[in-house]
């Protein structure tokens, strides 16, 4: 038995003794109970997958669940309607698949890994990248090699099973496909300065760009504090440094932050910016005070989320990315075994989901592009970000979700047929936002089935300013048209 399907086999006995917790993270050795069967969360590095991955997951799905297979907006897979005492099946299949964390090294022996370390391995490796790192033409920094160095960092030192598996990184390489609205615990993002390349961090929340500058996009107050002090860029680093500096605030929060404190945002209620890199600098041998001549730095380059969807050339001459969106963010087994398929046939044998919980194949040649648009339309994904489907986002409803008040999957189909030009909304089931990690423009918050108040993003916390109450779909769809011609939208 290798190692793998050794950790699989004991992981699966681990997982399947264990009452479901309904409020707990899925993960791959942690299925979670929701209404419509267990759902088990696959990690990806940097959302990479290849193909013989992507048809192991779809054949799992099939064969354990219900073939309802979601992208994450932390470009991740999630496998839905996992059936009962099919856990530990599936999770073998997974973990056999190379879908499991990599065996710990430095001194321990990875044929004894126990279940409970893979699940805690598994549960740290949250660092978000571009889907385009390696590809992007406008990016100053390959991001790839340093996203691999800090995964393994986050699975090997097994102190870091302490972090919460929301506990998350963003590592930004200055792509023009970026998505930077998502609030972190740690974020670090590439500035070119005089003498080459650095990396800028900050704590808790997004890297400063012209948007958020404005107040345009404000990370929701209950998820994470969005004062200045904390929201700028503390310090810049070299490239060789990032892993250190991680490895440093990582050992900071766990050494500062109380027993019950989670993200980095709660250890910054009771210590200053000041403190926390004073005592991180306690694990580095380079200098990690703060920067004021930072404060104001914000991200050069635009981010373009519609780089996503389409066909755009990569940094190689002469090959191109090719982007398409599942429906809310959900693909099917056959739809899952179709990308597999035409990633092996067209591209490189891999693809890559994007936090958008959109598809991404890269590495396609010129000639090749309009049969990879035409074969993703016909597995039923829009490649055209005018389409209204790409500007949707909705959590799984009361159909996967208990605490779900309305059917927002079904709702927002039918929004689909008249949502204006332009205008992105995200449907909640109920106020915990489990599908949007950022505040979205205008989001429709469920108070009943069919029934929702609309929201449109401020600078206030939350969803920001609630403009109607009330509202079925067809109102709903009727606001919006006014909103979106108003002035304040202009």
């Amino acid at each position: 038995m290798s190692v793998l399907n050794h950790a699989a086999s004991s992981a699966a006995s681990f997982t399947a003794a264990r009452a479901p917790r309904p409020s707990a993270c899925p993960g791959l050795l942690r299925i979670v109970a929701a209404r419509d069967g267990g759902i088990c969360r696959i990690k990806l590095p940097g959302g990479a997958l290849s193909a013989a991955q992507a048809a192991a997951i779809a054949e799992a799905s099939q064969r354990h669940a219900t073939g309802v297979i979601e992208v994450t907006n932390r470009a991740n897979l999630q496998v839905r309607g996992v059936r009962d005492g099919q856990e530990a099946a599936l999770i073998a299949a997974l973990v056999s698949a190379g879908l499991g964390p990599a065996p710990a090294s430095g001194g321990v022996d990875a044929a004894t890994w126990s279940a409970s370390a893979v699940s805690a391995a598994d549960d740290v490796r949250n660092v978000m990248i571009s889907p385009a790192a390696g590809r992007d033409p406008f990016a100053l920094y390959d991001t790839t090699s340093l996203t691999a160095e800090l995964l393994a960092l986050l699975q090997s030192e097994t102190r870091f099973a302490a972090l919460s598996p929301k506990f998350a990184l963003l590592l930004d390489g200055g792509e023009r496909l970026a998505r930077l609205d998502h609030p972190h615990d740690v974020w670090l993002a590439a500035t070119q300065a005089h003498d080459g390349v650095r990396f800028v961090f900050g704590l808790a929340g997004c890297p400063p760009t012209a948007a958020n500058a404005a107040a345009v996009h404000v990370a929701r107050a209950s998820e994470f504090a969005t004062d200045a002090s904390r929201a700028s860029a503390l310090a810049a680093v070299l490239p060789s440094q990032v892993v250190q500096l991680v490895r440093a605030l990582l050992h900071t929060f766990l050494d500062l932050a109380a027993a019950d404190a989670t993200r980095i945002r709660h250890l910054l209620a009771t210590h200053s910016v000041g403190a926390v890199l004073q005592h991180a600098q306690t694990y580095v041998d380079f200098p990690l005070s703060r920067d004021a001549s930072l404060a104001d730095w914000q991200r050069g380059a635009p981010a373009d989320a519609a780089l996503r969807l389409g066909a755009h050339a990569q940094r190689v001459v002469g090959t191109w990315h090719v982007g398409g969106h599942p429906p809310l963010g959900r693909l099917d087994a056959a739809t899952l075994h179709g990308l597999a398929a035409l990633a092996r046939q067209q591209g490189n044998g891999t693809m890559r989901m994007t936090p958008w919980q959109s598809v991404l194949l890269p590495d396609i040649t010129a000639d090749a592009v309009p049969a990879v648009l035409a074969e993703l339309n016909a597995l039923g994904l829009a490649c055209d970000p005018a389409q209204p489907i790409t500007r949707l986002i909705a959590c799984a409803g009361s159909t996967g979700c208990a605490k779900s008040l309305a059917d927002t999957k079904a709702d927002a189909l039918q929004l689909a047929a008249r949502l204006p030009d332009g205008v992105d909304v995200h449907l909640s089931g109920c106020p915990r936002s489990c599908a949007a990690a950022h505040c979205a423009p205008y989001t429709l918050l469920a108070v009943a089935p069919g029934t929702y108040d609309l929201y449109r993003r401020d600078t206030s916390a939350d969803f920001g300013e609630c403009v109607a109450h009330q509202l079925t779909i067809e109102q709903a769809a009727d606001m919006l048209e006014q909103l979106a011609r108003s002035p304040l939208d202009a």
